[in-house]
């Protein structure tokens, strides 16, 4: 349980960076690109709870998903949830 409350190290963290403009560059997805799909996700989203977007974090991987021409990108998203209302898609 307490490896969920330790902070990463810088070199940690520079690892994983690198790992995902590896990854980002092998599917040809601009940092750009990677921020229009994190705004559409939020604003699709949003329209159903309340999220704290600017602590969302979305990375394409590699790993796990294995098809016939080999490994297969795949999308990874965390979401913090503020608040799941009924009011919100009332409100649509």
């Amino acid at each position: 349980m307490r490896h969920f409350f330790r902070r990463k190290s810088s070199c940690q963290v520079a690892k994983d960076r690198l790992k995902i403009l590896l990854i980002s560059d092998r599917v040809n997805c601009s940092p750009e690109v990677m921020e229009m799909i994190k705004s559409d996700i939020a604003k699709v989203i949003s329209k159903y709870m309340k999220i704290d977007a600017d602590n969302m974090e979305i990375q394409i991987n590699t790993k796990g998903s294995k098809g016939r021409g080999g490994s297969k990108p795949s999308l990874y998203a965390n979401i913090p949830i503020v608040d799941v209302s009924t009011d919100l898609a009332a409100n649509r």
